[in-house]
């Protein structure tokens, strides 16, 4: 077991739209987040405790029992809201109060607790100028200070490899990354040549990139609870 537990604990999520004042449209983008987040409460269903809601105008949250799909839905949101940028704060720990499965306002404990913090922690990394601090932030109650460590050092680089991508480079790594084609099917639904597809996925460090996807997930995956609330 990678993880140190002696209870099943959840994983929060707290997203954090940057410079949300400078959005020009900002009720059309929040109407836009709302529907990315009904999204992703059906889609990954199967492993939230707690639907994402919409806490403030430029945050909002949600609830995890399982670990197993979590890079998938901040991905998902990132790829949806894409070019407004969000920074996404983790924290797994207990939740300490009843917790409401329709909507993620009310609930507290270690894990919101550790995802504010991690929230938090960006915003100083990036008022300090600090160009690879990232976009993702995991915090970890407990005595697992080596975990979060290599874990937030493998997101780091991630994010080292993402900013570098172009709008059309992003379009088609997120194809390849969520539709699970090969480059000759994807090559196909850009309307290119399959070399053209694979100069891009070389470029944009394609592979490494879903390697290290693939492992975060799977090392999350050991974080969950045996009964659904």
């Amino acid at each position: 077991m990678f993880f140190l537990f002696d209870y099943s604990p959840y994983i929060a999520i707290i997203g954090d739209v940057k410079n949300s004042r400078n959005i020009k449209e900002r009720k059309e983008f929040q109407n836009k987040l709302n529907e990315i987040l009904n999204e992703i409460n059906k889609i990954y269903s199967d492993s939230i405790a707690s639907n994402f809601t919409i806490t403030l105008g430029d945050e909002f949250q949600g609830l995890l029992y399982s670990g197993k799909n979590v890079m998938n839905i901040i991905q998902y949101i990132k790829k949806e809201s894409y070019p407004v940028k969000i920074r996404f704060g983790v924290g797994i720990g207990a939740i300490t109060t009843d917790i409401d499965s329709n909507i993620s306002i009310g609930a507290d404990g270690p894990g919101y607790y550790k995802a504010r913090d991690s929230i938090e922690q960006l915003k100083i990394l990036e008022k300090k100028k600090e160009s690879e601090y990232g976009d993702i932030q995991i915090k970890i109650d407990g005595d697992n200070n080596f975990q979060e460590l290599s874990l937030n050092s493998i997101l780091k680089l991630m994010y080292c490899i993402e900013k570098e991508w172009t709008k059309k480079q992003r379009e088609v790594v997120y194809y390849v990354l969520f539709e699970k084609q090969n480059q000759t099917e994807t090559a196909r639904y850009f309307n290119v040549t399959q070399s053209n597809i694979q100069q891009i996925l070389s470029k944009t460090h394609f592979y490494a990139y879903r390697d290290a996807f693939n492992s975060v997930n799977k090392i999350l995956s050991e974080v969950k609870r045996n009964v659904k609330l």
